[in-house]
């Protein structure tokens, strides 16, 4: 290794540390790298590698479905979805939390952002839960931890940057994901259950029938929007990037339907949706320069011959993969993880004949719970800041969940039927 290479990072671990935004430190590594090891020469490419990163149609879907996300959020669905879910289910010993959970799951197949799903969920769930006479701290992290749903049941940002890394279908993943999204769900259910046990969670007042019909008629077309997704995506009627802009027609026409959606709302609904899509873009730009970096230092060559020093067993090699991915979450942004890692892995997947669908849902599920972990997860600071916990009270009440969706993602890597449950997904 040279000295040029082991200053870069140097470089790298030193901006992590300092806490520079992930995207900043990655294109400042880059940089740094190409000055220490003198390859002024490349400092021309620069430009078009970083331009090359966003050359691809299926990221268009990204900025859609931010959109689609804030139209439904304005529009009164989200709410909707909430009273839904507490009027069906509310009155049972702990409902209000299954309801977070289920109200979620929902969300997550309009959303596909965990850190914008767990910021608006603090402000609606922890409020309420407290008022119902749950902790803040359970709630909050109930609340931050059903939102990891967001990533893998469709639509998914991740997946579609995995989809443009890799060249697998952003469709096949979408549908690949649909199971592991509910699998995740039906964990968090079951640890509520057996805090139930001990914990004297509060239960809301039963929901009569008729509230019940009620509630499902105003929340009916909220409902409908993931399966005319999924439903468009199967029978090809569109592509994942068109189904976003349907979404987003969908949402204009329910949120205005509901009287809750006013044209005086859209500046500031753009202004969100061009925010996030400029920061997301950003950090898929930095990535992508940082990962022609790696790929300059044949580092992923490297790495695979590293692995197949170690076992030619593909099961051995998936928990290697588990457990990088498990520690590097813990100190950089899922998308940052996505973009830098994946290159270095998926010429593996060949070697190793890993389903490429299969692969893209693990690496999803596992860079999510990143979001959970100290010290740079993501969302243990959104929620922290949203609803006002101290993330050390946060990172304790969050350990069962965590502890689940580990067990969750061994159960994915290892049961490939649970992802490739539909037989078009085997190829």
């Amino acid at each position: 290794m040279t000295f040029g290479l082991i200053s870069t990072i140097i470089v790298f671990i030193l901006l992590l540390i300092i806490g520079i935004p992930i995207s900043l430190v990655l294109a400042i590594t880059s940089l740094s790298y190409l000055f220490l090891t003198d390859n002024l020469t490349l400092l021309a490419t620069v430009p078009q590698k970083m331009f090359s990163g966003m050359d691809n149609f299926g990221l268009l879907a990204i900025p859609l479905f931010m959109l689609a996300g804030e139209l439904m959020n304005f529009g009164g669905i989200t709410t909707r979805l909430i009273q839904f879910a507490k009027v069906l289910i509310g009155h049972f010993k702990g409902g209000l939390a299954y309801v977070s959970i289920i109200a979620n799951m929902f969300l997550a197949s309009i959303l596909g952002s965990a850190n914008a799903q767990a910021a608006m969920m603090s402000k609606v769930m922890v409020p309420e839960m407290e008022k119902e006479g749950y902790s803040r701290e359970f709630s909050s992290a109930l609340t931050l931890a059903s939102s990891v749903v967001a990533p893998v049941i469709p639509p998914s940002m991740l997946f579609i940057i995995y989809g443009t890394l890799t060249g697998a279908s952003i469709g096949d993943l979408f549908i690949a994901g649909i199971i592991p999204g509910i699998l995740l769900g039906i964990g968090f259910i079951i640890v509520i259950g057996i805090m139930n046990v001990k914990e004297n969670f509060p239960r809301s007042e039963r929901g009569t029938l008729k509230e019940i019909f009620k509630s499902f008629f105003y929340v009916l077309p909220a409902l409908l929007i993931p399966f005319i997704i999924i439903y468009g995506i199967l029978s090809g009627i569109f592509t994942p990037t068109e189904s976003a802009a349907v979404a987003c027609i969908i949402a204009v026409i329910i949120g205005f339907s509901y009287k809750q959606l006013k044209a005086k709302y859209l500046p500031e609904i753009l202004l969100n949706t061009v925010v996030n899509t400029a920061t997301i873009t950003f950090l898929i730009v930095t990535a992508n320069l940082f990962g022609y970096i790696i790929a300059y230092e044949r580092i992923p060559q490297l790495m695979a011959e590293s692995m197949l020093s170690i076992s030619e067993n593909p099961l051995v090699f998936l928990l290697l993969v588990n457990i990088l991915l498990l520690l590097l979450g813990t100190v950089l942004d899922g998308i940052a993880a996505l973009i830098i890692l994946v290159p270095v892995l998926a010429p593996l997947l060949v070697t190793y004949q890993i389903n490429p669908v299969h692969f893209g849902v693990i690496v999803t599920i596992n860079l999510t719970i990143g979001l959970l972990t100290p010290p740079v997860g993501t969302g243990l600071f959104i929620v922290s800041s949203v609803a006002k916990v101290k993330i050390e009270s946060l990172v304790k009440a969050i350990m069962p969940f965590l502890i689940t969706t580990v067990i969750i993602l061994m159960i994915i890597t290892y049961w490939e039927s649970a992802v490739l449950w539909l037989p078009g997904l085997y190829k």
